[in-house]
Order: structure tokens, then C-alpha cells, then sequence
């Protein structure tokens, strides 16, 4: 007789789940559970910026005013006043015209990447990347089994000739972009490339999945249009509330045309119902209460200084060979190495020493930029970021000798 026994685990994972690539980031972050170690590796918001009271108050006269309402279900779409708030600020920043109902609010802008993929991806579908890109993104789309094409990215944007060479040669269901101080890259679109994206997107029918968590963090206070303004219903934009208030409240929203947030309703019905009502009642108390506009500002200016003494400090120890951004906003600077020298080398001589960031490798889908990397600034003082450039460049000119 035949003994049937029990397939092994492995064998009846998806081909979706296996390739997803494990996020170098997340795991790199159990190293700073090490209190000496200095990390310029994940993208956090400093904790100092949260409003911790205000979200306290807001919390407890919401419970006391509405009590067990705001711990019932909830509509998937989110609670209308929040997505009225949202509209407007779009109107009143932009003049962009967007109602509520075209406003759908999610667990963090990454659940809107990932019901993206559901609603639109089917295995093999093209889907056109900056390069790099969010790291996010590309484990979100990949559950998907698309085949991802990359556009180089030049100091103000994509390469426009490889953007329209691809365009030509392939059918992408859609264009994934950052163009706010982009992650990891630092690198924001010149009002040029804006004009020429979107009369591109225009003329080749193309959806934009346009990804803006950083927007708001601009050092000038400067409003920077969304492309949406400029490409109308091709564009889906996407905004989050974890880098301007906090992220544990796990708060994101997509803006589209009605019928994608009709498709979006369904994909995140089947995901999770809705986002937690708690917290987008909370989070609407708040900006009932206060100016964001004040909070902003006290983000920027912070961000600003810390970003200054980052580079301050690259400029002080780094080796003249490495060549880095200078962003104005956002939370990141990019840097590279020479040729031929691994930046995955590097982190391992640096974590040795108690530093650690990002290896820029992790964030290409064509096993390129071996010899990139990022430093993340905004969750790190002033002192701990001068000791921990200082430690790296001490390491970068051992690591360089001799080139």
C-alpha cells in the first residue's frame, strides 16, 4: 500500500510570496535593538517631533465625546470628515479639485501599493520603476509576478530619453514614481521634467502611480505639485500621514478616480474591511485642534538642521572618491562608492564598529548599484550623527586604500 505522507511546508508556498524580496531593510533593523549601535539605516520620523500630547488629548476627548462608536466596524472607505479634511488641503495647497469620494483611506500608504498590485496586476504585466526605487514598492508589486522595467535616474528626474525608448518598446500597466525627494535617492523633479512626464503620460495613455510621502518635508516650505494636477484621471496619488504626524497610526490615503477607488473598496474589503477607526478618529480630532501647518514647519526646521550636520559631517570625514546628494526635504542622502567596491561590504566592516545604513543594492529589481548606499538623518542628533560619519569615514579610508 502507497504511504501518502505530508508535503514539506516549503512546497506549498506561492510563487507570489517566494518572490517577494526579504526587506534587507527590516532585517537590518534588528541590529539597532543594540543600544550602541548608530543607525542611518531605516527611514523613521524622529520620535522627539511626535505630537505625543496633543494625540493624548485628542484621544481621550474623543473617547469621552463618542465612547464605544469610534470601536465599532466601520466603511471601508474611511471616515468622510478625515477625507473632506484631505480634499481640501489638496484644494487649498494646489487647487486641486478632489472630492472625498475620490479619496480612500488605508493602513499606511503600503497597503495602498499593495491593493494597487491586486486590482491591477496580473503575472507578467510590465510595471515601469525609477531606478533605484522604494524598496516597498517593489515587494509589494512583486507578490504579483510582474516583470518590472527600470528608467535611470538623472539630478532632476527620470532620463526622458530611456523613459520614451521604453515606452515605445513595451505596454507597462503603469509608472511607479517618487518625485519629491525621492526614496532613497533624495533626488526631486525640476518643474521641466514635471511638464514632460505628464505630457508623456498624456500621450501614451499611461496610469501614474505617483508616490508623495516626503512632499510636505520640503526645508523651503515650498508647495511642489503633484503631477496629478498636471495628468487628471491617469494619475493615482498617494499620501501618508506616518512622516507628517506619526507613522504608528498607521494612516495613508490613495487619491484616484471613482472607478479605481470603486475597485480599491473591493480589494481592501477582502484585505481587512477598514483601516482602524480609532486612529482616523483620533488623527481628525487632532487636525480639528491644531495647525498642521505649525507642526510642519517645526518638522522641516528640524529635518533641515539635521540633514545640514549629516552633510557637514560627510564633508569633514568622507573621502573625496565618494560622491553624495544634497537634498532639500525628505530624510535621505544617497550615496556612492568608486566602481567596483561593494557597499554590502562596507556595512558589514561598519556594524563591526556600531554604525549601521542601507546598502543601496537593495533597492534595484537588476541586481545593479552595488556600490550605492543610504543614510537616513531625521532619527539621529547632532552629536550621534558627527561620531557615527566620523566612524564610516575612518572605515571608508581603510576600505579605499590604495584606489
Amino acid at each position: 500500500m502507497e504511504i501518502i505522507t505530508k508535503p514539506e511546508t516549503e512546497t506549498l508556498f506561492s510563487n507570489g510570496i517566494n518572490r517577494i524580496p526579504v526587506s534587507f531593510i527590516r532585517e537590518i533593523l534588528k541590529v539597532t535593538a543594540d543600544p550602541e549601535m548608530i543607525s542611518f539605516a531605516g527611514g523613521l520620523p524622529n520620535p522627539a517631533l511626535f505630537p505625543v500630547e496633543e494625540i493624548k488629548n485628542a484621544t481621550i476627548e474623543i473617547l469621552q465625546k463618542e465612547g464605544g462608536n469610534i470601536l465599532q466596524y466601520a466603511e471601508t472607505e474611511g471616515f468622510y470628515p478625515l477625507r473632506e479634511y484631505i480634499a481640501s488641503r489638496y484644494q487649498k495647497r494646489f487647487n486641486l479639485e478632489i472630492s472625498p469620494e475620490e479619496i480612500l483611506i488605508t493602513n499606511g500608504s503600503q497597503q495602498a501599493l499593495d491593493l494597487i498590485g491586486k486590482v491591477f496586476l496580473n503575472p507578467g504585466d510590465r510595471v515601469l520603476l525609477e531606478k533605484p526605487s522604494y524598496l516597498g514598492a517593489i515587494q509589494s508589486f512583486s507578490f504579483y509576478q510582474p516583470e518590472f522595467l527600470t528608467i535611470p535616474m538623472e539630478n532632476d528626474g527620470p532620463d526622458m530619453e530611456k523613459l520614451n525608448e521604453s515606452l515605445s518598446l513595451n505596454c507597462p500597466k503603469f509608472f511607479y514614481c517618487i518625485p519629491n525627494f525621492q526614496n532613497p535617492s533624495g533626488i526631486t523633479y525640476s518643474d521641466s521634467k514635471r511638464k514632460r512626464i505628464s505630457e508623456t503620460v498624456i500621450k501614451n495613455n499611461l496610469l501614474l502611480v505617483e508616490d508623495d510621502p516626503y512632499g510636505e518635508i520640503n526645508f523651503s516650505g515650498e508647495n511642489l505639485p503633484p503631477l496629478k494636477s498636471q495628468v487628471g484621471n491617469r494619475g493615482i496619488l498617494l499620501g501618508t500621514f506616518s512622516k507628517i504626524v506619526a507613522p504608528g497610526l498607521r494612516l495613508g490615503w490613495v487619491v484616484a478616480e471613482k472607478s479605481i477607488i470603486r475597485q480599491l473598496v473591493r480589494a481592501k474589503q477582502a484585505s481587512d474591511l477598514h483601516s482602524n477607526n480609532l486612529s482616523q478618529r483620533v488623527i481628525y480630532q487632532y487636525l480639528l485642534q491644531h495647525d498642521l501647518e505649525d507642526h510642519l514647519n517645526k518638522l522641516r526646521f528640524n529635518y533641515e538642521a539635521q540633514c545640514t550636520w549629516m552633510l557637514s559631517a560627510i564633508k569633514k570625514y568622507f573621502p573625496k572618491q565618494i560622491s553624495y546628494t544634497e537634498p532639500k526635504g525628505g530624510m535621505f542622502i544617497w550615496g556612492k562608492l568608486p566602481k567596483g567596491y561593494s557597499a554590502m561590504d562596507l556595512a558589514n566592516e561598519t556594524i563591526k564598529e556600531k554604525v549601521v545604513f542601507v546598502p543601496g543594492n537593495t533597492f534595484f529589481v537588476d541586481g545593479d548599484g552595488e556600490n550605492t548606499f543610504r543614510l537616513n538623518f531625521s532619527n539621529t542628533d547632532k552629536a550621534t550623527i558627527e561620531k557615527g560619519i566620523k566612524i564610516m569615514g575612518a572605515i571608508l579610508d581603510r576600505f579605499l586604500e590604495g584606489d
